[in-house]
């Protein structure tokens, strides 16, 4: 952390082995997970607490997440997550994040876009109703604010299952938690495409809210050029696209 001004935040994590897939790497959800965690410490350290929020009928939704992995971490690899707020573009908030191993070597970047929502309402808010002063971090930068990850008019999609949200998936806004989506995206590949491909980058836009008991129908394509996409939908409501770079 820098402790001077608290806005460029760090944590640290050891990858455990329930934190890996059958190859002893991470799993996408592990650091989707440690994404999250790093972000809620450093929004407390500001002296706004889960509780606070709740207490203010407030909560963060995560619109997009752009991650490329330089190396996937593995069984033990202990990690230390860079964070910090680089700015706010209208209603959306942009979060950058850097990922190092214990020798200070890179093994990941990314790009998120977030939104101040009203819980209740489910209506997304002005950064000014944040009711502690956030001050911006301009001592780095990942990039600019991710574009949507949306599937091209020329790909087409197949069915791979059905996933149905239940008690286990859900967080404290009472719908389905984003690191669940990585577990969702995984598991509509083959373990033999798992072993042929490793993963470089995965980028997903969160559409829709998935609650209790909704069924999304997981959509994939082929291998591309970009790597494989994914949909998660019901009828015409499109819960989320992503994009898994190989």
């Amino acid at each position: 952390m820098d402790k001077s001004n608290n806005l460029l935040w760090t944590e640290q994590f050891v990858v455990q082995a329930s934190d890996t897939d059958c190859r002893s790497q991470a799993k996408l959800s592990f650091i989707l997970e440690i994404l999250q965690r790093t972000a809620d410490a450093a929004v407390n350290a500001l002296g706004l607490s889960l509780e606070k929020m709740l207490d203010n009928g407030m909560g963060w939704m995560l619109i997009t997440l752009d991650l490329e992995i330089r190396r996937m971490p593995r069984l033990n690899d202990q990690l230390t997550v860079h964070t910090w707020s680089k700015g706010t573009k209208g209603a959306l908030w942009q979060r950058d994040y850097r990922i190092y191993d214990k020798n200070d070597v890179e093994v990941a970047v990314v790009r998120s876009v977030w939104a101040l929502v009203d819980i209740e309402k489910r209506k997304i808010l002005r950064p000014t109703a944040i009711p502690v002063p956030v001050n911006h971090y301009s001592g780095d930068s990942v990039g600019s604010m991710p574009d949507k990850a949306t599937i091209p008019d020329d790909i087409s999609l197949q069915a791979a299952y059905p996933y149905k949200v239940r008690f286990s998936g859900l967080d404290s806004n009472l719908h389905l938690n984003n690191a669940r989506y990585g577990e969702i995206c995984c598991d509509a590949l083959s373990l033999e495409e798992w072993g042929a491909k490793e993963l470089k980058r995965f980028r997903i836009t969160y559409v829709q809210e998935a609650r209790l008991g909704d069924v999304l129908q997981i959509q994939r394509s082929a291998l591309t050029n970009e790597g494989i996409y994914m949909q998660g939908s019901a009828g015409d409501k499109v819960f989320f696209t992503a994009c898994l770079g190989f």
